[in-house]
C-alpha cells in the first residue's frame, strides 16, 4: 500500500473533479481512496508516501487506436516510394513494411512502443496489428511485450484479402487463437477484438466468415472510410456505403470500434449511433495522410461515443489532443469549437470505450478504480481549478511532461526513471529495425 500525494489531482470523478492538494491511496491494482492529502494521510498513516512533487496527478491515458507494428518506420526511406495519395501510402509504405516483419521484429517493436507509452503516460493501448510476413504467433508476441512492460492492452489482427485467401485465413486463425487465449486471461490486463482492415480489402465471403467466427458479445476493430478509395471501391463492388455494408454483416455494435470514419454521410452517422458503435478519431494521422477531417464533433453531438487515438503516428496522447483541437477549428473555420469536444474524446470517451472491454473502471481516480495513474511535472502560473484544468493540460503540457507512470498499482516510471531496461530495449530496437530496413530496400 502507498499514498501518492502532494499534487493537484484531476480525478475525472464528477463527485470531486479537482483537488488542489490531493492524494490517491493505492493497494494492489486498485485505488482505495482519492481525496484531500491531509485527510488521507491521517486515515492511512501506515501507507508509504510517494511524493508527486507538486505536479498534476491524473488517470493514465488511453490510446484507442494504435499500430504498434509501425514503430520501425520512424526515419525509414523506401527506395522508389513516392506516394501521392492514401492508397499509395498503404501499398508503398505500410504493406511493404508489414510483409517484411519477423516475429522478433514484432516483439521488439512492441517493447519499444510500450516503453515510449510509459514515458508519455499511456497506460492502456488498443492495437490493430498487421505483419503479413509473420502472422502466426504475432499477437502473442505483442502480448508478451505488454506483460513484460506492464501495460494494459487490447489486441487484434488486421484480417484482409489483400495478400490472398491463404494469408487471410492465417490472419483469421491468429485472431481467433488470441481471442480464445484472452478469454482465459483473468488478469484484466489483456483483452482482444476481431481485427478487420477495411471494407475495400474485404470480400463478402471473408466478412461472412469473420462474422461466423466472431464470439458472442465481442466486437470488431476496423478502419472505416479513412480514404476515398475505401468508399469508391465499396460502392463500385457492393453498391452500398461502408457503414451499411458492415451493418448488413452484423459487424457493428457497442463493442465495435470504427476507426476514422472520415468520408461518411448522415445516414451512416445515424446507423453508428443507433447501433451504439464506437468511433475513434486520429487527428495527426489524418492530417499526415491528407485524407481529410472527419465529422467527429457532429458525431459527438449526435450521441455517438467518440474516442481519440494516434493510428501509430505518435505515442503522445496529449499531443493528439492539441492537434485535434487545432484541426477542427481550422477545418470548420470556427475558433469556438474543440474546447470541450476534444477533452471529452480523450478523457471521457476513451475511458468509456475501454470500459466496454476491461472490467475495472479506467480513466478515473476513485475508490475501486484501476490504479492506472500518472504524474505530470507542471507548475501553473495562473489559477487552476476544475473548470479550467483541461486548458492547462492543452497549453501547458505534453507527453514529455509525464514524470511518473503507474499501471495496475505498479510504478513503471518514477521521476523519469524507468523500471524497464531502457538501454537494452532501445539497442534491440535499433538492431531489428536496421535489418528490417535492409530487407525492405533489398
Amino acid at each position: 500500500m502507498f499514498l501518492l500525494g502532494n499534487g493537484r489531482v484531476i480525478t475525472r470523478d464528477a463527485a470531486q473533479p479537482f483537488l488542489p492538494d490531493g492524494a490517491v491511496v493505492i493497494d494492489g491494482g486498485k485505488i482505495l481512496a482519492a481525496g484531500p492529502r491531509a485527510e488521507l494521510q491521517k486515515a492511512w498513516s501506515e501507507a508509504e508516501f510517494v511524493d508527486a512533487g507538486g505536479g498534476i496527478i491524473m488517470p493514465g491515458l488511453i490510446n484507442a487506436h494504435h499500430h504498434i507494428y509501425s514503430a520501425f518506420a520512424r526515419g525509414l526511406s523506401i527506395r522508389g516510394n513516392h506516394p501521392a495519395n492514401f492508397l499509395e501510402i498503404l501499398e508503398g509504405t505500410w504493406w511493404r513494411l508489414d510483409r517484411s516483419l519477423t516475429l522478433e521484429d514484432v516483439y521488439e517493436s512492441a517493447r519499444v512502443t510500450f516503453l515510449d507509452c510509459i514515458r508519455h503516460g499511456v497506460t492502456t493501448v488498443f492495437d490493430h496489428h498487421a505483419s503479413y510476413g509473420a502472422i502466426a504467433g504475432s499477437l502473442f508476441r505483442i502480448a508478451d511485450a505488454a506483460r513484460e512492460l506492464g501495460l494494459r492492452s487490447c489486441l487484434c489482427y488486421e484480417i484482409s484479402d489483400r495478400d490472398g485467401r491463404e494469408k487471410m485465413q492465417q490472419a483469421l486463425q491468429e485472431n481467433c487463437d488470441f481471442l480464445q487465449a484472452a478469454a482465459h486471461d483473468h488478469s484484466d490486463m489483456q483483452k482482444a477484438m476481431l481485427g478487420l482492415h477495411a471494407s475495400f480489402t474485404l470480400s463478402d465471403t471473408t466478412l461472412q466468415l469473420c462474422r461466423e467466427k466472431l464470439p458472442a458479445n465481442m466486437g470488431s476493430h476496423i478502419h472505416v472510410a479513412e480514404g476515398l478509395a475505401d468508399v469508391q471501391q465499396t460502392l463500385q463492388k457492393h453498391a452500398k456505403r461502408i457503414v451499411h455494408r458492415l451493418y448488413d454483416f452484423d459487424l457493428l455494435g457497442p463493442r465495435t470500434i470504427a476507426a476514422h470514419c472520415i468520408h461518411i454521410n448522415e445516414a451512416e452517422l445515424e446507423l453508428l449511433r443507433d447501433t451504439h458503435t464506437m468511433v475513434v478519431h486520429n487527428p495527426e494521422s489524418n492530417m499526415g495522410n491528407a485524407v481529410g477531417c472527419p465529422p467527429a464533433l457532429a458525431m459527438q453531438h449526435k450521441g455517438i461515443l467518440v474516442g481519440l487515438g494516434t493510428d501509430g503516428y505518435t505515442n503522445d496522447m496529449l499531443e493528439s489532443y492539441k492537434a485535434g483541437n487545432l484541426l477542427h477549428k481550422h477545418s470548420l473555420c470556427d475558433p469556438a469549437v474543440g474546447w470541450s469536444e476534444l477533452p471529452q474524446m480523450l478523457f471521457a470517451g476513451n475511458a468509456e470505450l475501454a470500459n466496454r472491454y476491461f472490467a475495472v473502471p479506467l480513466g478515473v481516480l476513485r475508490a475501486g478504480a484501476a490504479a492506472d495513474i500518472i504524474v505530470l511535472d507542471y507548475e501553473p502560473y495562473t489559477p487552476m481549478d476544475a473548470a479550467n484544468c483541461n486548458a492547462h493540460l492543452l497549453f501547458g503540457t505534453n507527453g514529455r511532461s509525464v514524470k511518473t507512470t503507474i499501471v495496475n498499482g505498479k510504478v513503471l516510471m518514477q521521476d523519469r526513471r524507468l523500471l524497464a531496461d531502457e538501454e537494452e530495449i532501445l539497442a534491440k530496437a535499433r538492431e531489428r529495425s536496421a535489418g528490417l530496413w535492409q530487407r525492405i530496400n533489398a
